[in-house]
């Protein structure tokens, strides 16, 4: 019985930032936009290895369409602490939709070609651009208390996980019944949720006047603050590393499907799925705790199991060992990305969070042109399976450096849990985890 109540208990916890009206709409209208943003993700890859028949070209026209996210985005963190956020985001999400209907409108009227996915692709990488970090920064706006905000900032990454479950499972089948065009159009659709969800908040005005410093002059603030700060940087390049190297392993998603698992689109959103599962038991696990002390010891450790899960994958042959691996590579992907956020967005300055969560999704997901790009070549030499078994490799001896760096991290973090009471002096991570749980 006490180990039920508990267990309820800790439910609640993780589902805290629920009470909150604003974050609900939030919540709902994101779930619905994103399961919708990942069927066009899968469709889209579907359709460029369908046209070119290329592990290259499926890797570098990835490259060119996230190529905005790696120029433009360090510097849109200017423009998200310098207006107003929830504006951003809600303009950004137009433009999105304006996107996918285009892109369905042309796919299922013409033969789609090969350049217009690249434009339609560079525009959609640049409201992304400024979309990514403005949501990032806007999140916390939705939260009243400090102590919710870990509930909040895990349950956004289960946004992005039920989508990751959903959206590529119905991506295969309806690229099988109908074409991907179809994806096309529901994605466009699915923004109308987020829209809707975003008009329909209670938000309180912004009192604050913007300030009249000089953007270059803002951007290298911002800069200084994220690399200069130990803990903040050691956080982002990890990630980066990781990114780079181990996540842009759903670039050879439609190869290890196709070819070595002899599959097809089902195939392909089985695997995807079984990300988001595993995902899905990360959110949870990171949900429950009581704030974000003790996180620096867990992200490593996630970068392990998902390195080490990438590895093994990279030689199975066997679809079910393959569904099984890619749960753990989620799970580990999305504690090592949800302790990560959880940890900066609590120790920085609001008035500096827009430039700072730039680098920070500069770091997830900026870098996946580059990590693209050089996976789509390696992939050229050296096959499929033995780039993503090197990806896995460079992961885990980074996340064995960071583990090296964990008493300094600690020693520089402890003092703003404290200052911020949600620790006391002298506090062990280990014992505030527990008490957490």
């Amino acid at each position: 019985m006490f180990k039920f109540s508990k267990h309820l208990i800790n439910v609640k916890k993780s589902f805290r930032a629920f009470k909150y009206y604003n974050y609900r709409l939030y919540f709902s209208g994101q779930t619905i936009s994103l399961i919708g943003t990942w069927m066009q993700r899968i469709a889209m890859s579907w359709l460029i290895y369908r046209l070119t028949n290329s592990p290259f070209l499926l890797g570098f026209l990835s490259f060119l369409n996230s190529l905005p996210l790696l120029i433009v985005m360090p510097f849109a963190g200017v423009v998200v602490d310098k207006l107003n956020r929830y504006q951003i985001v809600l303009w950004a999400q137009i433009l999105a939709a304006l996107q996918a209907f285009i892109l369905w409108f042309l796919v299922i009227n013409t033969s789609v070609k090969i350049w217009q996915i690249i434009v339609l692709g560079l525009f959609l990488g640049v409201v992304n651009a400024f979309d990514m970090p403005a949501r990032q920064a806007f999140v916390p706006e939705l939260i009243l208390k400090k102590d919710d905000l870990i509930s909040a900032i895990a349950l956004n990454s289960a946004i992005v996980n039920i989508a990751r479950l959903i959206g590529p499972t119905l991506a295969g089948i309806l690229i099988s019944a109908f074409g991907e065009a179809t994806c096309f159009l529901v994605n466009a659709l699915s923004y109308l949720a987020v829209i809707i969800a975003l008009l329909a908040m209670k938000l309180p005005p912004k009192l604050e006047k913007p300030t009249k410093t000089n953007w270059i002059t803002d951007f290298a603030q911002g800069f200084k603050y994220t690399f200069n700060f130990m803990p903040i940087r050691a956080i982002i390049l990890l990630l980066a590393i990781v990114s780079i190297m181990g996540m842009s392993y759903t670039v050879l998603m439609p190869i290890f499907a196709k070819e070595i698992l002899q599959g097809g689109p089902k195939t392909l959103g089985l695997l995807m799925g079984a990300v988001g599962i595993g995902a899905l038991i990360g959110v949870g696990f990171v949900a429950q705790r009581k704030n974000a002390w003790g996180l620096e010891r867990i992200i490593p450790l996630a970068a392990i199991i998902f390195s080490i899960s990438l590895i093994i994958f990279a030689f199975s042959r066997i679809l079910v060992l393959s569904l099984v691996l890619m749960v753990f590579s989620g799970l580990g992907m999305m504690i090592q990305m949800s302790c990560s956020n959880t940890l900066v967005q609590t120790i920085v300055d609001d008035k500096i969070r827009g430039r700072v969560m730039s680098f920070y999704m500069l770091a997830f997901l900026g870098t996946t042109p580059i990590g693209s790009l050089l996976t789509g070549s390696l992939a050229r030499y050296l096959g499929a399976s033995n780039t993503v078994m090197l990806s896995g490799v460079i992961s885990l001896i980074s996340a064995l450096i960071f583990i090296k760096a964990l008493p300094e991290i600690k020693k520089l973090i402890q003092p703003i849990f404290v200052k911020m009471e949600l620790i006391t002096p002298n506090q062990d991570s280990f014992i505030v985890h527990n008490s957490g749980q």
